[in-house]
């Protein structure tokens, strides 16, 4: 969310503050390239508000036209001025602006939903119920890379590479021919500045030459790319990839990127397979789960106010049940009508051929058919179409959370009309960034300047264009900076520059709700009406007054009145 795009209810209530948010935002819109200041509708601007406080620039419109006959230097004189004035304006905002921070706790809405008509709750389990520690990346890379050296036969000098936290986000794509990771936005261009081979950035030059642009046409990301990692157990994958790379690159080995992508995933695909990261966990499991407490509180909410819950999970049993008996305790089964271990998402919501199974406590397979899903007992396998049958839990009352995009909810919101939440880990950590005082000064003062920028490009002379020419530095700078905050390779996992990420299209589309962890469900009640926030389109206006706490709508010719 824009950070000037903000919800009103602290502005509203600071009628000062909403008057300089105001002001601003008249004094950057324009109508067919004419500049207005209409103070008979504002009275509390001044008419020197908006210009040079050095030279006397008649208030009312100020036009390309009508600069035609200054000198270069009063021309230049006077964008500089307005960059000034629009700056000092920009900063004035900063302090109302900046205590309207952003509740890492919040749940979030994409789509309109009510708990109360939510009477069945199911869960995935890893990320989403159970939360990991970085160790637990640490040992899926180190694993991994063992099986490439001792099974793959690829070079003992790979043992020096070590897991490099921070180093990748999650929803990158990956040039399976080319061996480059990168970072895709919504409307399919590559955000240049993020794509790298191996450890190192490549060129913007040598992107451009590649793809004949930055644009990706979707027969292409479908296609040629192969996979964009959505997964948070991507990362790991994601960094062993660039990390072989490296060192292919640095000692002058020819290698076949398409074998080499192959190769990592069907190693990181051992270490699920294998049991090998389960039992790793299993044995340390306090070093690698964490949040125990705020999701046995989840749980024991939903249960205490009457809702059915299930747990559908690719991960076995035993796994499950170590993990749970540490969250919740020995009697997890007890909050669970249905618990389905190794369903194999997402082919459990397509495929309708896999009967179900259950499971005794010991990991034994029965044969026997499943007329009922039981409470208490395990299941196996299966398939979302007999799920339906057995249970009738169908369409908007059943909530579904998970962390994969795609592996968890996409089906279910397509095909069957099932609410979904997407638990989101990263969310909690970017919102923290937001909220400094270096990101709101930066961001409020990066779109003020576009927005000068967008207005002042009618000025076509040189002496204009080289100042707009700084501008746009100046512009690109900051656009760089902002990125480096929240990752110095990838920038945001939700944004570009400015652009939402392919990462999040797919998150708003799939996902009525979203939330850093399922503990932020402990600062709602069941009764709670999630709705989400009208933002506005290109053509509405950039402000939208909104319900306070208070009362009804404040109505803004009301506030100019005053």
């Amino acid at each position: 969310m824009p950070t000037l795009f903000l919800p009103l209810s602290y502005l509203l209530r600071n009628q000062e503050g909403f008057k300089r948010l105001f002001t601003h935002f008249k004094y950057l819109h324009t109508r067919s390239g004419i500049w207005t200041v209409n103070t008979s509708s504002t009275p509390w601007i001044s008419k020197s508000a908006l210009v040079s406080r050095r030279r006397e620039v008649p208030v009312g419109q100020l036009t390309a036209r009508n600069m035609c006959t200054s000198s270069s230097g009063d021309k230049t004189s006077w964008l500089w001025s307005v960059y000034n004035e629009t700056k000092q304006q920009t900063q004035d905002l900063i302090p109302v602006i900046s205590k309207n921070f952003v509740n890492p706790d919040t749940i979030f809405a994409n789509n309109q939903m009510s708990l109360q008509d939510i009477e069945i709750y199911g869960f995935d389990y890893d990320y989403t119920l159970a939360f990991y520690s970085s160790h637990l990346h640490t040992l899926i890379f180190n694993i991994a890379r063992d099986i490439l050296i001792q099974e793959h036969r690829y070079p003992e000098g790979l043992r020096e590479y070590d897991y490099i936290p921070n180093f990748v986000i999650r929803g990158l794509h990956y040039d399976v021919q080319k061996a480059l990771l990168m970072k895709i936005d919504a409307f399919h261009y590559i955000q240049l500045g993020t794509v790298y081979r191996g450890l190192n950035p490549v060129p913007e030059k040598e992107v451009i030459a590649m793809y004949e642009g930055s644009h990706v046409p979707l027969e292409i990301m479908s296609d040629f790319y192969g996979k964009q990692f959505m997964d948070i157990f991507s990362l790991p994958e994601m960094t062993l990839l660039s990390c072989v790379s490296d060192y292919f690159m640095k000692h002058n080995i020819d290698y076949e990127p398409v074998h080499l992508y192959k190769d990592v995933k069907e190693a990181i695909g051992d270490v699920h397979v294998r049991g090998i990261m389960y039992r790793a966990v299993e044995a340390d499991i306090e070093k690698y789960i964490c949040y125990a407490e705020q999701t046995h509180a989840v749980l024991r909410k939903l249960s205490k106010n009457g809702k059915k819950m299930f747990l559908i999970t690719n991960s076995p049993f035993d796994f499950v049940d170590r993990g749970m008996n540490y969250i919740v305790g020995k009697d997890w089964r007890d909050l669970f009508d249905v618990v389905i271990v190794q369903a194999d998402k997402p082919g459990f919501f397509n495929d309708r051929r896999k009967p179900f199974r259950r499971v005794t406590d010991k990991g034994v397979l029965l044969w026997d058919r499943i007329h009922h899903l039981e409470k208490g007992q395990i299941y196996k396998q299966g398939n979302l179409y007999e799920f339906l049958r057995l249970t009738g839990w169908r369409g908007s009352k059943v909530l579904y959370f998970g962390d994969h995009i795609y592996s968890d909810l996409a089906d279910l919101t397509l095909k069957h009309g099932w609410r979904t939440g997407a638990i989101i880990p990263e969310l909690r950590k970017e919102i923290k960034i937001m909220n400094t005082e270096e990101y709101v000064h930066t961001m409020t003062w990066l779109q003020a300047l576009t927005g000068l920028l967008e207005h002042m490009q009618v000025h076509r002379d040189s002496a204009s264009q080289m100042v707009i020419q700084q501008w746009i530095n100046e512009r690109e700078e900051m656009r760089l900076r902002t990125k480096d905050i929240f990752n110095a390779q990838f920038g945001s996992l939700f944004r570009t520059y400015h652009n939402p990420t392919y990462f999040t299209r797919r998150l708003s589309r799939f996902a009525d709700i979203y939330m850093a962890s399922l503990s932020c469900l402990l600062n709602y009640d069941l009764q709670h009406t999630f709705y989400p926030r009208r933002t506005p389109l290109q053509h509405e206006s950039p402000i939208w007054p909104e319900q306070t706490s208070t009362g009804p709508l404040v109505n803004i010719r009301d506030l100019q009145e005053h």
